[in-house]
């Protein structure tokens, strides 16, 4: 375990913040019950380490503690970014081969806040903390993270995917701190609705004919829920593995799985790690792996057999089928996460907005990177979200 611990100020309170290895390594009697029931909590981080683990990664994360204990923490990652990452299309194959020609042109090494498996940066804060705890709080944890990137020579600090609600708690002390900020992808979250029926009365005439008539497909196909995937797991890990080849979309190591993720999660999570499976046959055509929060269900990971599940509408039906199990267990929201967004909103979703914010430890290079922050930002780059607002655009027109 690494360990750095530090007073934030030799008048306040004692509270000091320390880099260790992973959430999973804090005493499970110190986790808060709200984040124990967020779907992406402290439960899937641990999940998410494990396995990172058995492929060498060593998990990160960053502590706060006070008088009382455990205050806040948060996991980190380690990686080398490529600053062409957010480039798709045409764009994004130039700068690919720019860097075949140059390796490391655009490459920097990264710590960030936040995890490349999880839609939001999840802060783990002990429950009913007061508005002045909280700051403080952040601000320990803030020093902490700087810290450890100086020490790890790393060029760039980023907090990545902070939700609206964060941002009030964090933003400004960020900001004051010289971090930039860069808009991420949003958030896809639907409302599951009374029932079927007045789920798809929300979509537009078109869209409820077209689900309706895939729908009839649903009688040919064998819907399995598990919670165990014993014996499943290459299988599953295939049908990923073919989601991501048929994607035109690429964000490099933030798109890639260990290779005991699937089940690591399932064992971690319980019964709040839920697999929609889809036989076709005797043969697994898709599924989809749900987390499920105290308000909401994530639908996590889709993974399909091509061209079978497109044959069988299996993209329309996993997604009827999980606004179902949203219903069953009594959870509002269906949050399906970060981009395919023209198929999301047609179905219904809303956008919720996600911030990233950035740091080069190098402050003549930190203006820099202010000053082009616009061009890296997520969804300036992202095909489906550029439609969407060259649409509006022409409304307003």
């Amino acid at each position: 375990m690494t360990m750095e611990a530090f007073r934030s100020s030799p008048d306040a309170m004692p509270i000091s913040g320390a880099i260790v290895a992973g959430l999973s390594s804090l005493d499970p009697a110190s986790w808060p019950q709200t984040s124990c029931s967020d779907a992406e909590g402290i439960h899937y981080h641990a999940a998410c380490e494990v396995s990172a683990a058995a492929d060498g990664s060593a998990p990160l994360a960053v502590t706060v503690n006070d008088p009382r204990g455990l205050a806040m923490a948060a996991p980190l990652f380690s990686l080398t970014y490529r600053l062409d990452t957010p480039f798709q299309g045409s764009l994004g194959a130039w700068t690919g081969r720019l860097v075949d020609q140059f390796p490391g042109l655009l490459a920097l090494g990264l710590l960030g806040v936040g995890s490349p498996m999880a839609d939001h940066c999840h802060f783990v804060r002990r429950d009913w903390l007061s508005t002045s705890e909280s700051t403080t709080a952040h601000a320990t944890l803030i020093d902490a993270v700087e810290r450890e990137a100086r020490r790890r020579k790393a060029a760039v600090i980023v907090f990545k995917d902070i939700t609206p609600e964060d941002e009030v708690l964090v933003g400004n002390l960020l900001a004051a701190r010289g971090f930039a900020r860069l808009a991420s992808l949003p958030v896809a979250v639907a409302d599951a609705g009374d029932s079927e029926d007045a789920y798809l009365a929300r979509l537009s005439k078109a869209t409820r004919k077209d689900v309706r008539r895939k729908l009839k497909s649903r009688d040919a196909v064998r819907i399995e829920r598990r919670n165990d995937i014993a014996g499943l797991e290459d299988e599953i890990a295939a049908l990923y593995r073919s989601t991501q080849e048929n994607s035109k979309l690429r964000y490099g190591d933030f798109e890639e799985l260990p290779r005991t993720y699937f089940t690591e999660v399932a064992h971690r999570l319980g019964k709040d790690a839920v697999f929609q499976l889809y036989w076709v046959g005797d043969r697994l055509a898709a599924f989809n792996l749900l987390l499920v929060g105290a308000d909401r269900v994530i639908d996590k990971f889709l993974g399909m057999a091509y061209p079978l599940a497109r044959e069988h509408n299996l993209y329309v039906v996993s997604w009827m089928e999980n606004l179902r199990f949203c219903r069953e267990i009594g959870r509002p929201l269906l949050q399906t996460g970060q981009t395919a967004y023209a198929s999301k909103l047609r179905m219904g979703s809303r956008l919720v907005p996600s911030a990233i914010f950035a740091k080069h430890t190098n402050g003549l290079l930190n203006r820099g990177l202010a000053a082009i922050a616009p061009w890296l930002a997520l969804d300036r780059w992202d095909p489906d979200l550029r439609e969407v607002r060259a649409r509006t655009k022409a409304g307003e027109q």
